[in-house]
């Protein structure tokens, strides 16, 4: 009798939260009357001036009350959700935080329907890397069962021309300020992303693509191909091994990379090449404990950091690597400036976990919201919050002394821009490359709350505390510049060839040379 409860209970829990489901999907079709879309925009906008410390740093604000009123009387019509993130996106985009992350809210899958979608395998945009060149989509990438070999233009993507969704999609993107160095790489990096907004999960894509002779069609489906490797049986030693081995380099089981690698150049070791491809995932301390030990054993001369197409990621990791490139006591960044003294009581502090954890929090939420609040002072008309990362801090005894290049472009971001200016700003390293998205005077980040429009259920992911380095730069609003200016052609790409590391390899060649001719007349 208690089985048949049980499966009777789990049976009608199960039917109603198909049921919920079914009627969350359905709410998010139904057009929204405009004066509770108009509702929706005070409420944003209250949220934004309650929560953003910088939210008029690029634009005044009569100019966004302006921008912000307009899109109030636009709103004549009713409108679903996904419509209204639309317009919404592309006001708040010019407030120049590119944290800011406008989403729409989109259909709910069942569990039934998670597993079933998990059995076709990855959808199609997931099988595709794209990158912009001069406002045209190329795939450069197709790890599909086409695995189509050569880089080609998109001009058409189920009969959407490609240039018209970049123009699109650009338009509800925010960059950090004036930059514009973004908006190529992250469009490019987070099409499907797009995409779905706009058109809805798709099992299947049709893409034209632009060839000498004649266009032709490229169909993407969703597919197992390249999921389903084979196993290699191990050792729970071995297996253990693995994982912390994985978990050391940041391993990516999506993408299949590492966020960390460290290669040397050449046969003496006397150059390195450290690719970080994001500032998350895995245990960073024990890979660059390990790196910067190898790079001494190996008396290597010249590092060079790769921080392209890097978003971003922790700020503790940001500054445990930023220790071992100096030699002297330094503070990363400054305190955090908030709104005001409750602003970091705003955080999503319960999301995630289990009931375990969630009880924990609870047990520590009193602690935890009074130092939060206890932080925070007041300076003249602002409102900083202390963090150990503006205190002094202590070099690693096995530092890098040699000499430094660092590989920037628009994808850099976040936390890439952050270190970048702080090497940028103490002459530490020589920069190879194109402006970084993400601007040199400091990003707002930390925290980010999500906060949902009650009526659209349009998202809005708001930075805390603005997060900056001691190091400005003049130019406000812009990224780190490169000392040396190279950005890659798609013909760079076709090739296979990387210009700005190639640059930088000639470079080091060049200095060598040089050193040799000044040590040969010296001698004579």
């Amino acid at each position: 009798m208690k089985i048949f409860n049980s499966i009777l209970l789990s049976s009608f829990l199960l039917s109603f939260s198909c049921q919920s489901i079914q009627e969350y999907n359905a709410s998010l079709q139904k057009p929204i009357q405009p004066d509770q879309l108009r509702k929706d925009i005070d409420y944003g906008y209250t949220k934004l001036k309650k929560l953003h410390p910088k939210l008029y740093w690029y634009i005044s604000k009569e100019k966004l009350d302006y921008k912000f009123d307009s899109l109030k009387k636009s709103i004549q019509q009713p409108m679903t959700g996904k419509e209204f993130y639309f317009k919404f996106s592309e006001v708040t985009r010019v407030i120049g935080q590119g944290h800011l992350g406008i989403s729409p809210s989109l259909n709910k899958l069942t569990k039934t329907e998670n597993l079933a979608l998990k059995k076709k395998g990855k959808g199609p945009f997931s099988q595709l890397e794209f990158e912009i060149f001069d406002h045209k989509l190329f795939l450069i990438k197709d790890k599909s069962r086409n695995q189509w070999s050569s880089v080609n233009e998109v001009i058409e993507i189920n009969n959407q021309p490609a240039s018209e969704l970049i123009s699109k999609f650009t338009k509800r993107l925010a960059s950090d300020g004036y930059n514009t160095t973004f908006f190529p790489h992250f469009v490019g990096k987070q099409f499907g992303t797009f995409y779905t907004y706009e058109n809805g999960i798709k099992d299947s894509i049709q893409l034209k693509l632009k060839l000498k002779e004649k266009d032709t069609l490229l169909v993407v489906r969703r597919d197992t191909f390249g999921t389903n490797e084979k196993k290699v049986l191990l050792s729970k030693k071995e297996k253990r091994k693995e994982e912390l081995e994985k978990r050391k380099v940041g391993f990516d089981k999506d993408l299949k990379s590492n966020m960390r690698e460290l290669t040397f150049l050449k046969q003496d070791s006397s150059v390195a090449l450290l690719t970080i491809r994001g500032f998350r995932n895995g245990d960073f301390t024990s890979f660059y404990n390990e790196t910067f030990d190898s790079l001494k054993k190996q008396n290597t001369k010249t590092l060079i950091i790769d921080l392209r197409n890097n978003p971003g990621g922790r700020l503790m990791e940001i500054d445990y690597l930023y220790s071992f490139l100096v030699d002297k006591p330094y503070k990363f960044v400054e305190d955090y400036e908030v709104v005001s003294r409750t602003s970091k009581l705003h955080v999503d502090y319960f999301k995630g976990g289990g009931i375990i954890f969630k009880t924990l929090k609870i047990i520590a939420a009193p602690f935890y919201y009074s130092i939060n609040y206890l932080k925070v002072r007041k300076e003249e008309d602002k409102y900083l919050y202390a963090t150990r990362f503006s205190k002094e801090r202590q070099p690693k005894p096995n530092h890098f002394d040699g000499k430094l290049y660092v590989l920037i472009n628009g994808g850099s971001f976040s936390a890439s821009s952050i270190i970048s200016s702080k090497l940028k700003g103490t002459n530490r390293a020589y920069f190879v490359g194109e402006e970084t998205g993400g601007a040199y005077n400091g990003t707002v980040a930390a925290q980010m709350p999500l906060v949902t429009l009650p009526n659209s259920k349009v998202n809005m992911r708001v930075g805390l505390a603005l997060v900056a380095a001691f190091e400005k730069s003049d130019v406000e609003g812009r990224g780190v510049f490169p000392d040396k200016v190279i950005i890659p052609t798609v013909e760079d790409r076709i090739k296979k060839v990387d210009p700005e590391l190639n640059w930088i390899i000639d470079d080091i060649k060049r200095e060598k040379e040089v050193k040799q001719l000044l040590q040969e007349n010296f001698n004579k």
